[in-house]
């Protein structure tokens, strides 16, 4: 079993980001100035881990993605103002992918930008959202609209954090796993198919390999297109009919997510890219980790949130689509193409 810590370099076109895995939450004092330190979590992370922070200014929002707005980024810019903060400051966020996107956004534009870091406490958050250096806002419920591309300083990946996290949670994040090892790794596919058990039992060995594989996947593909103008939107894979599903129904992001890689092996399967066994193999996998693969929301009503999402342009949409287990295409799809093929 490996115990030491892994260390992963993104390298951004401003700065780049240390991503430590196995590193400990106790031992955020090593990565932040000694003081003038400003740290955004939630209630849950706080009344779990307070007494683990340094004893810096605290902001705290409440849990959910619906906290990832502007009204609450006012408050925080208000609270930095009021409690001194300037140019020197520094950041951190300690928490999932919500407290992440905040930290990171309000970081990236408070002075025009200060320096900052995170501590993730979910999987969802350590194989991805926290990683690449995304920073976003919601606007009327549609995913990260608002937004910077800026790369945290560092991002400490504690596993032992994940020990406290509902199941749902945990199955969030290893949707995005999936989503990691259809893009690049067919063997990482195969092994998750074999030790999904041990992945929800939260085995040490298992989660820090998964964890380390995602945050690989993804720090490989931001380092050669950190703006997401060809190579990045691979990582969109789920995500443009996930965000469509999690606009309607509210549902969690990586539970959104599973429907969405099963409806692009779907659509992958009717044209002609993936096989109906992979096809079945990939909801298969999806259900063995007890996530979602469908929805009752009417393709209709998908379509139109769809037809919001960041990765339209124009006529087109960026649509990522599988070509077997472990290899993904973008194909800028037309949207009347798009709708004949959903709406059909």
């Amino acid at each position: 079993m490996r115990t030491a810590m892994k260390t992963i370099e993104v390298k951004g076109e401003k700065s780049n980001s240390s991503i430590f895995i196995g590193e400990s939450l106790l031992k955020l004092l090593n990565y932040t100035p000694v003081e003038n330190v400003f740290i955004v979590t939630d209630s849950n992370v706080e009344q779990l881990y307070q007494s683990h922070f340094p004893k810096f200014p605290v902001f705290v929002l409440k849990p959910g993605e619906a906290q990832k707005n502007l009204s609450n980024a006012e408050a925080i810019y208000q609270w930095l103002l009021d409690n001194g903060a300037d140019r020197s400051s520094f950041i951190v966020g300690i928490g999932g992918g919500v407290v992440c996107d905040m930290a990171g956004f309000i970081a990236s534009t408070y002075m025009r930008g200060v320096r900052f870091g995170f501590v993730s406490s979910t999987l969802l958050s350590q194989v991805d959202a926290s990683i690449g250096g995304k920073n976003g806002l919601d606007l009327d419920n549609y995913k990260n609209v608002i937004g910077t591309f800026n790369q945290p300083e560092f991002v400490i990946c504690d596993t032992a954090l994940l020990v406290t996290l509902p199941i749902t949670e945990l199955r969030c994040g290893l949707a995005e796993v999936v989503k990691h090892t259809l893009i690049s790794d067919r063997k990482m596919f195969e092994f998750l198919e074999q030790n999904y058990s041990r992945a929800l039992s939260l085995e040490k060995e298992v989660i820090d390999l998964l964890v380390e594989h995602s945050v690989e996947t993804k720090a490989g593909i931001v380092n050669r297109d950190e703006k997401e103008k060809g190579e990045r939107r691979k990582l969109n894979l789920g995500h443009t009919w996930g965000h469509a599903i999690e606009k309607i129904t509210g549902i969690p992001h990586g539970e959104a997510v599973s429907i969405g890689i099963a409806f692009t092996a779907w659509l992958s399967e009717k044209r002609g890219l993936l096989s109906s066994t992979e096809r079945d193999r990939i909801i298969a996998l999806l259900h063995l980790l007890g996530l979602p693969t469908s929805s009752d929301v009417s393709r209709e009503a998908a379509m139109e949130a769809l037809l919001h999402d960041k990765k339209k342009e124009g006529t087109k949409m960026h649509f990522v689509l599988m070509e077997g287990i472990g290899n993904v295409t973008v194909e800028a799809i037309s949207i009347e193409e798009l709708k004949r093929s959903i709406l059909e």
